[in-house]
């Protein structure tokens, strides 16, 4: 048996670990069949890591497409591209993602959603595996709509809901919709019974709406901050009411743009055990900067940060790790922010396995070494090997 020594697991912030330290036994397969913490104080043989984090790939709940696809304009023609882009993913770490289709048109919608379901049945080794879809709108706030296209923006209705998910409620994982909005209740009990996580988002709620939305079984916030109200010492709003009960997933997109460096390490400090990074990557993920399509619209892509024509902020061109690298930069605590790219979304999923019990019987080829500390070193990650 291979072992390797002097491992660290990342964890949300101020959480008291385990152990400092841990150790892994690796099969002639090079799977994981023990992970135990190190006795303190007592030499081990084996392969020492010299502190690097050891953590499996990460999952993004909020992301648009890439390599030029918006996933909302999906056809069957596209799967080649959609599996090219799943290649990508996982060669940008990412082992899963919950394909966001964005606010557009009924058959649109619809046929994406098969789309999707063809390119599930395809899935391989070694390629980023497609969860369920994450339906950002339609049942959003107008005020709040950001890029979201105001003719497409519905009303919320039980009616409505069939209308776009018949036949795929089960290939649903997210929907963010605004529980302000009226008949919102009923599509919040109606989801949560098919076991959609629902996400308040693009939505005009203050704090006592929100608390509202959380007891009706709202678990998450949607790019936290964005298209939504944000904090004041006199009207806290979705953020405040959601760090103040706990248990409520605080997407952030962690690009130092969509939020303040030092707000997202607030948010971070505010709510260790919340945090969930995601992407919010548009089309051109994965590639160059410049002028690209959405839609019927024009893209405007700089330095990874996508904008419409007329300004308004849309998404991003960053992968999912790289802003996990940017949070560890800001905040000094890496192991944190490994934590919220990669442990925190499959427990807003509901996948509550501990840390150590999840990494058993994974190939560590499979799983991600991370190297850095506290003394200026930048956060990198490569695979287990």
């Amino acid at each position: 048996m291979r072992r390797i020594t002097h491992i660290r697991l990342p964890q949300p912030l101020h959480k008291a670990p385990v152990a400092d330290l841990w150790w892994i036994g690796l099969d002639d397969q090079a799977r994981l069949i023990e992970v135990q913490p190190m006795p303190a104080g007592m030499a081990m043989a084996g392969e020492s890591w010299h502190g690097d984090w050891l953590s499996p790939m990460g999952v993004d709940l909020q992301i648009n497409g890439g390599l030029g696809l918006a996933f909302p304009e999906l056809t069957t023609a596209d799967l080649p591209l959609l599996l090219k882009l799943l290649d990508r993913l996982w060669a940008d770490g990412v082992e899963a993602i919950s394909p966001t289709l964005v606010t557009c048109g009924v058959p649109s919608l619809r046929q994406a959603l098969e789309v999707l379901r063809q390119a599930r049945a395809k899935h391989a080794p070694q390629r980023c595996s497609l969860l369920g879809a994450h339906l950002e709108g339609p049942f959003l706030a107008p005020e709040r709509r950001g890029a979201h296209p105001l003719e497409h923006i519905c009303a919320a209705s039980l009616e409505a809901l069939a209308e776009r998910i018949q036949g795929f409620e089960h290939e649903i994982a997210l929907i963010t919709l605004a529980p302000e909005q009226p008949g919102a209740d009923l599509l919040i009990e109606r989801l949560r019974s098919l076991g959609v996580l629902v996400c308040l988002g693009h939505s005009a709620a203050d704090a006592a709406q929100a608390g509202e939305a959380f007891d009706q079984g709202i678990s998450m916030l949607t790019h936290t901050f964005n298209a939504m109200a944000g904090l004041h010492h006199r009207a806290p709003g979705p953020v405040g009411e959601a760090c103040r009960r706990g248990g409520i997933a605080l997407g952030l997109i962690a690009d130092g743009v969509h939020v303040d460096p030092s707000m997202a390490v607030l948010l971070q400090r505010m709510a260790p055990d919340q945090l969930v990074l995601v992407s919010d990557a548009l089309a051109p993920y994965g590639l160059e900067d410049g002028e690209h399509r959405w839609d019927a619209r024009l893209l405007s892509v700089k330095a990874g940060t996508c904008r419409l024509a007329d300004g308004t902020l849309a998404g991003v061109t960053l992968p999912l790790l790289e802003g996990c690298r940017k949070l560890a930069r800001w905040s000094g605590e890496p192991g944190a922010a490994i934590w919220a790219a990669t442990m925190a979304p499959r427990l807003a999923l509901n996948n509550n396995h501990p840390l150590e019990q999840l990494l058993q019987g994974q190939r560590l080829t499979n799983l991600l070494r991370w190297k850095g500390d506290l003394n200026g070193d930048e956060l990198s990650w490569q695979r287990g090997a």
